[in-house]
């Protein structure tokens, strides 16, 4: 099978990675030679310190490298059966890529977008043949990253659809279907991570570091906010918050945060440009927390609770399964356990009451209970029984 992934950076490259060691046929392409240049190098460091793991043997890190052409000519698309667009999530020019594919390529050849948040509806408008444009979400790094989301476009065939299921599962990956929805599982579930921890430092009830250590030593979680926004990107992760709240119309539950948009407007990107909320340049300390424990209750509950009420409105509007959002969230972005076996744990009347508080304190729309959790706490019910 042969595979062309759009763009040569770290997602593009990686992306790459995964169909070559699946045996595909890879062509990568870029405009820019030396990002070409870079990833081509960076593949052969990671292969070399693969087999030097005993990961894989020297022939087949010679067939994966063999596998792939790295080029500035788009033409060499042509005769590919899936085509993988990895690039800026910038919606123009994501619908003029895919309207110069399509005349390169097959009709039968399925165009798909590796699109964070954007709409695959729109992207799929710049083709003439819709039904095969679909959204193919990894996770960065994608070689690792065990989950892929899958996402159809209300125009993409069904066909199309199982098919991608199919080619995906077989390169070793875990799916989850989601409707075509800003942020799609991951993206949009996850956001209250990041929003309600900016919330609750912005309102002056603890510092980044106390935040970050309730809910790693409290809520199990790999890594705190804090810390995983500056892992991402502070830039890449404004932007997606950005893009969400805007794509819902001004939701305030996706309202981004000022304090993020100083911190990306002042180059404090984390740990790519030495310093975020924290400071990474050689011989800096990290800041200790305040470990109380009744303060990082406070703080896990908020977070928590928001989390599963975002998860709750999302299997509400049937944008994706209980099992896959569960799914999406443990395997997307490492979540302890999922958040709807989380509210079985504690508790949809705990829940309940934690939302309910909030409103009531900010009279905010931010923290409306979702139907669906007040209709089972009416009925008394679990989302796993």
């Amino acid at each position: 099978m042969k595979v062309s992934i759009i763009g040569s950076g770290a997602m593009g490259s990686g992306i790459a990675q995964v169909a070559a060691t699946a045996g595909c046929e890879v062509v990568v392409f870029d405009t820019n030679p030396a990002s070409l240049k870079k990833a081509q190098e960076k593949l052969t460091k990671i292969l070399a310190r693969l087999v030097e793991k005993k990961r894989i043997t020297p022939d087949e890190s010679s067939k994966i490298n063999t596998l792939h052409t790295f080029t500035e000519n788009l033409d060499q698309v042509t005769g590919s059966e899936l085509v993988i667009e990895a690039i800026i999530e910038n919606l123009e020019i994501k619908k003029q890529v895919f309207a110069d594919l399509e005349k390169r390529v097959d009709a039968n050849c399925v165009l798909a977008s590796n699109t964070s948040s954007l709409s695959i509806a729109s992207i799929a408008s710049a083709c003439k043949h819709q039904e095969r444009v679909i959204g193919i979400h990894f996770f960065n790094p994608a070689p690792l990253m065990p989950l892929v989301e899958i996402i159809p476009a209300i125009c993409t065939s069904d066909s199309v659809t199982t098919l991608v299921q199919e080619i995906i599962k077989g390169w070793g990956k875990t799916i989850v279907l989601a409707k075509d929805t800003p942020g799609f599982i991951v993206n949009k579930v996850a956001r209250p991570f990041y929003g309600e921890a900016l919330r609750i430092y912005e309102e002056g009830i603890a510092d980044f570091a106390t935040i970050d250590w309730a809910m790693k030593n409290l809520g199990g979680f790999k890594m705190g906010p804090f810390e995983l926004m500056d892992f991402i990107g502070n830039d890449i992760n404004y932007k997606v918050t950005e893009s969400v709240f805007q794509a819902f119309y001004s939701d305030p539950r996706y309202k981004p945060a000022f304090t993020q948009r100083r911190l990306s407007e002042a180059g404090w990107l984390g740990r790519k440009s030495g310093r975020g909320y924290y400071n990474y340049a050689e011989g800096s300390e990290k800041p200790n927390a305040t470990e109380d424990a009744e303060l990082g209750k406070k703080i896990l509950n908020r977070i928590l609770c928001m989390l599963i009420n975002e998860a709750a409105d999302t299997l509400f509007w049937n944008i994706a399964s209980k099992e896959h959002i569960d799914l999406a969230v443990t395997k997307g972005v490492n979540y302890p356990k999922g958040l709807f076996k989380w509210a079985d744990e504690i508790g949809i009347d705990t829940v309940c009451k934690q939302l309910s508080d909030l409103y009531n304190e900010y009279l905010e729309d931010r923290y409306r209970t979702s139907p669906l959790l007040k209709r089972m706490l009416q009925s008394g019910q679990k989302f796993y029984s």
